[in-house]
């Protein structure tokens, strides 16, 4: 008996004493970026995007083994260009779709960057504030084809944050790819 405990013993010490634990650490801290990047591109105040490209970049500088090719880092950067994008334009081609004028897409832009600064409320609250009032002040519309662009900024921005969520899975996947097989 005692010599099977020995044994056990003695496999346990040297799995955990040649257990590689600088990539144990790098492999949590990179799928923690990654968890938390995906997590932010849904939740405002999360740079989402930025944060997997981080996570790929963090990963290549500390374990040159699995790091990413250069090429993978080109595609990873085209693919966080397309995701601030599509972020920042989706709202505004929502209100253009719906029959904004440009006063109203100058509301909607100017009513997000406002809102930025009252929390989630303010960032669906913002453009659409800022189209009516636009639309109202400036292009001299009734209430009701301002509110129809206002509506179109915020379906525009959901669409947009749908998009985004999956240009997010198609850079970890792209990290994934590259890290593990290429």
């Amino acid at each position: 008996m005692t010599e099977w405990l020995s044994n056990a013993w003695n496999a346990t010490s040297h799995f955990f004493t040649d257990m590689p634990w600088q990539m144990w650490g790098v492999w949590s801290l990179t799928i923690c970026l990654l968890m938390v990047g995906l997590i932010g591109s849904v939740v405002p105040f999360l740079p989402g995007p930025f944060l997997i490209f981080i996570a790929g970049i963090v990963h290549t500088f500390l374990r040159p083994e699995s790091a990413m090719s250069g090429w993978g880092i080109v595609i990873l950067s085209l693919w966080l260009v397309l995701a601030y994008v599509i972020d920042f334009a989706s709202g505004m081609l929502g209100a253009r779709w719906f029959g904004a004028s440009r006063w109203g897409i100058a509301g909607v832009f100017i009513g997000g960057i406002a809102g930025l600064f009252f929390g989630p409320i303010g960032l669906i609250a913002g453009p659409l504030v800022g189209g009516i009032a636009f639309e109202l002040i400036f292009a001299k519309k009734q209430l009701q084809p301002a509110a129809k662009s206002a509506w179109g900024s915020l379906l525009g921005a959901g669409v947009g944050l749908v998009v985004r969520v999956i240009v997010s899975l198609a850079m970890i996947a792209t990290f994934l790819i590259d890290a593990l097989w290429w």
